[in-house]
Formats: structure tokens, sequence, C-alpha cells
């Protein structure tokens, strides 16, 4: 079981004294980043559609073994919700290909509460998906949390999006050798830390599935610098 832990994005100014030294310019962030972690998950690519240039940057400041998640735009996710996105996904699917290579991770869909569970729904999502790839379906509302969802995803081998939510069930789930776990805090979203004993009851929780692996796990709890010191122990944990 190959573990890839760290943060759900890297550019944040209030890291600037606690985590990034206060004479290292913003240009060298990413390259402190990745002498502490081994992936990242790139958020930026949600707020607009990657180009080309700027994964191919990526990958060469990444050193060798560096792996990317990359989390897919909202236009597709969140304005189209998979409505006529068939050329959008090619593209996208492409460019992140293309411009990552063999540094390239999962692919993050990351759906709004609003999107509700409706069969017609999973199946418009489904039926678009390169499985070429490493698709990840993360949900904002609880009901998809159901068994035929999770069936549905390991017949195509598509992983759902476990997460530590204030709203959201907190297990784990499994539905293929690739799991996907985000923490975004809680009880106060993007703030709260976790205790070492919350960390290692998640990592015992994984560790008990049968078939899993890869592991893949980012810290959203940014706010209060949470994220780094709860990605180190997690590390240590595993």
């Amino acid at each position: 079981m190959k573990w890839y832990i760290g943060c759900s994005g890297f550019h944040y100014r209030h890291w600037k004294g606690t985590f990034y030294p206060e004479g290292l310019a913003q240009k060298r962030w990413f390259d402190y980043y990745a002498t502490h972690f081994g992936t990242l998950e790139l958020n930026v690519t949600f707020y607009r559609f990657p180009r080309l240039p700027m994964l191919q940057h990526w990958y060469d400041q990444a050193p060798e073994g560096f792996r990317f998640s990359v989390k897919a735009p909202k236009a597709i996710t969140h304005f189209k919700q998979f409505h006529g996105t068939v050329d959008m996904l090619s593209d996208f699917y492409g460019t992140i290909r293309e411009g990552l290579t063999d540094k390239l991770g999962p692919v993050l869909f990351q759906f709004p509460p609003r999107f509700r569970y409706e069969p017609e729904r999973l199946a418009r999502v489904l039926d678009q998906l390169n499985l070429g790839f490493d698709n990840v379906l993360e949900f904002r509302h609880p009901g998809w949390w159901r068994d035929d969802v999770f069936e549905a995803l390991r017949q195509r081998g598509v992983a759902f999006c476990g997460m530590s939510h204030p709203e959201l069930p907190a297990a784990p789930v499994v539905t293929g050798p690739v799991v996907y776990y985000r923490f975004h805090g809680v009880p106060e979203l993007y703030r709260s830390s976790y205790s070492k004993a919350e960390l290692a009851a998640i990592v015992e929780n994984i560790h008990a599935k049968p078939g899993v692996e890869q592991v893949w796990c980012y810290f959203n709890n940014d706010a209060a610098v949470a994220a780094i010191p709860n990605a180190r122990t997690l590390m240590k944990l595993i």
C-alpha cells in the first residue's frame, strides 16, 4: 500500500513565517513545499482551465517521483454539471496528460452541494469519464453515500472521495485499488486541526480494507496553517 500525503494547494500568504521562511521569495515556495511533501493537489485548475505551458512548468519544477492530483475545472462540475462537456473533458484530459505525463496522479471531480443524487446524474458523469485515468468523484451532498453508488463506481474503476467534513460521513470509502481522502477541517471547515488519534483512526480504517494499492490524502484545513502539521503527523503515522 503506497501512501501519497500532501496539501490542497500551497500558495497561501498566511503560511509565510509559519511554514515558509520569512526571507523566502514567493517564486521559491513550491520548491520549498516539494522538499517536505511528495504530492500536491492542484486547485488552480478548478478555477481556470489548465494551459499546457503552466502544467509543463509544474512538471519541470517538481522533483523526480513527485505527483500532482488535478482538480477538474468548475466549468465542468459546477456550471455545466456534465451537460454537453464531452469535448471539454477530452481537452482537459489531453492537456493534463501531455503536461504532467508521469507526474500525474488522480483526477478529482468535486461537485457542489446542490448536485444531489439522481441515477441519471450518476450515469451522465460515469459515461463521460475517461477510464484511462484514476478518476475520483467528490460529492458534497450526503445522498450520494449509497451502496448502489459505490457499486457503480467500483464497476467502472472510479474512486469515491472520502472526506472529513462537518456535514458529511467521515469513513473512508473504498471502490477499488485507489483510495482518495480529503481533510477539510472539523468542526470548523478549512480551519480545525486534527489530533494524532483522529488521524490514526483514518489510517487504521484504510489499512483494514482489502485490495487497496494507493492512498492519496490531502489536507484542505489551511486557513489556520493546520494542514502542514497535520500532514506531517500523518506521514509519521504511515
